[in-house]
Formats: C-alpha cells, sequence, structure tokens
C-alpha cells in the first residue's frame, strides 16, 4: 500500500538532564510562550510537559521532563520515571547541561539510555551568558564529544534566547513527513486547571524557602467564569506536609499566602486573558510525597 504524500512534517523532542539546568526556560524559549513553571530551585518540574511550535509545514513537539535526580520519595520516584518514559518514543532528545561541569551519573545514565535506544540526541550548552570566556565552554564540548556522538552541539541561554534559533534548525532536520499532531495554534496540551496549578505551585516556590515549597502540591476545586462573563472565580487548594509549613505559607496576618495569590492572578489573568478572583486556601496533607493514592489524587498519575 502507498504511504500518503504528506505535505506536513513534524517531529518529537524530549528534552532531558539534571534538575536546575533550563530546561523549563529553553521549552518557554523554543515555544515562545511561557507553558512551563520556571524558578532557581530543583525539581521545579513534576510532571511531562508538552510545548508545541507550528511553522509553516512543520510542527515541532517539545516535551520537557522533571530533572533526573536521587529519589528520595514515592514523588521522586515518579518524577524519574516521567524521564526514561519521555525518552522511549521520541524523534530526538535534546540534553541541557551547563557549562564548566563534569559528566555526572544522571547524564552518564542518559547517555546509556540513548545508546540502548539507538536516539540521537543533540547537546545544548546552557547558560554561556555567565562565562567570562569561551575557555570552560571548550572543555565541556570535547568531554561530551568524547562521550557520545551528538548530531549537533548547541551553546544557548535560554534565558536571553541566544542560539535558540540555531537549536531549532538542528531539531528540524529530524522532521518527517506526517500529519501535525494538533492545531496550528496549540502551544500546550496541559488543560488550563493544570497551568493555573502550576502558576501558583511556581510562586510558592519562588517565596517560600528550604524544602517548604517541594512539599507543596497544588489543586484547583473550583474554576467558573461568570454569567455575564465579566470574571473568572477560582478555588485553589494548596497542599502543604506540616503543620508548622502552613503558618510559614500563610504569614503572619496572612501576608506571605497574600503575595502569592496576587503573584499567582497576574499571571492567571495573562493566561487566561480576563479578570480573576483568586481564592487561595492551605491544608496539611502528612508525607504526602510517600504516599501514593495522594499523590496520583494531585494528577501525579
Amino acid at each position: 500500500m502507498n504511504q500518503p504524500d504528506y505535505q506536513t512534517k513534524s517531529a518529537f523532542v524530549a528534552i532531558v538532564g539534571k534538575p536546575n539546568v533550563g530546561k523549563s526556560s529553553l521549552l518557554n524559549a523554543l515555544v515562545g510562550e511561557k507553558v512551563a513553571i520556571v524558578s532557581n530551585k530543583p525539581q521545579t518540574t513534576r510532571n511531562r510537559i508538552t510545548g508545541v511550535l507550528t511553522r509553516g509545514e512543520t510542527q515541532m513537539v517539545f516535551i520537557d521532563t522533571p530533572g533526573l535526580h536521587k529519589p528520595r520519595t514515592k514523588l521522586s520516584e515518579y518524577m524519574n520515571k516521567q524521564v526514561t518514559d519521555s525518552v522511549a518514543d521520541v524523534d530526538v532528545a535534546v540534553l541541557v547541561v551547563e557549562p564548566e561541569e563534569e559528566i555526572q551519573k544522571p547524564e552518564q545514565e542518559l547517555l546509556e539510555s540513548f545508546r540502548a535506544q539507538r536516539l540521537p540526541a543533540i547537546l545544548v550548552i546552557n547558560k554561556i551568558d555567565t562565562l567570562e570566556s569561551k575557555e570552560p565552554l571548550m572543555g565541556q564540548i570535547q568531554r561530551y564529544a568524547q562521550a557520545f556522538p551528538f548530531a549537533a552541539v548547541v551553546p544557548i541561554s535560554a534565558l536571553r534566547k541566544d542560539g535558540v534559533e540555531e537549536l531549532f534548525q538542528e531539531l528540524e532536520k529530524f522532521a518527517s513527513p506526517s500529519p501535525f499532531f494538533f492545531d496550528e495554534d496549540t502551544l500546550t496540551d496541559q488543560p488550563e486547571r493544570v497551568i493555573v496549578a502550576e502558576i501558583v505551585r511556581e510562586k510558592l516556590l519562588r517565596c517560600l524557602f528550604d524544602e517548604i515549597p517541594h512539599g507543596t502540591a497544588v489543586s484547583v476545586e473550583r474554576m467558573r467564569e461568570r454569567p455575564d462573563g465579566s470574571m473568572m472565580d477560582i478555588e485553589v487548594q494548596i497542599y502543604c506536609e506540616r503543620a508548622s509549613h502552613k503558618g510559614m505559607i500563610i504569614g503572619k496576618g496572612g501576608e506571605m499566602l497574600k503575595k502569592i495569590a496576587t503573584q499567582s492572578r497576574r499571571d492567571i489573568e495573562r493566561f487566561l486573558g480576563c479578570r480573576v478572583n483568586l481564592q487561595c486556601w492551605v491544608k496539611v496533607s502528612e508525607d504526602w510525597r510517600n504516599r501514593e493514592n495522594v499523590i496520583r489524587s494531585f494528577g501525579y498519575n
């Protein structure tokens, strides 16, 4: 039987690497919109997040993954599985690393998985804007070139979007004739409720310190547009693991929770394109990161 003669082409791309190397920032830079939350804390991303970029006859589907790390909780095990599952059925992988770092165990494990699956990969060295000279960059390129036959090496700054267009051109080489898998105006496959919850979690990560934000989860309990279309009413439940953490999230006189809600509302309004009435509540769910039924109820399936 003859194969259809498609006029369009597409590719699936997994973005992988250790925590806090800039994978989500890279996804946002490639898509051109914020579809993944970003913070300076490791393990910000918990789920696979799909970003879609359609240019002319080409559609690229990017899969942002959690950072590969040593699991310490059931949630950590789930996050690592998201990484291994993501590289199992894509056309090309993008390994994101930072300059000046030796190849460590997480990268070694990813390179081994590339070999086992005969998966082509592109090395992206992010945060080049932090370098004072090119010497560390050259050393990094040499180390990885000896470790794996990368299809290309692209130094970038996802923050400044330097090198992102060059990366897209390299990735486009892996697109093959096929129909588009998403509508041309699609940016992500994440439901609105999920993105709203992630926006609130991002503000928790940015406003709180130490272990507290990693022990939080966010659930959108209610999301309803008013009959006159003037506003969206959203109720959000923030879960934490300890009563002491609940007090810190709420803050003295409710100031911290008010700060988190205000920052979240601004981003949610930009995302939804409408006014939002956001109500946030805090509840304790002890040791939820090690309780599989609770993890599943928060959408980590």
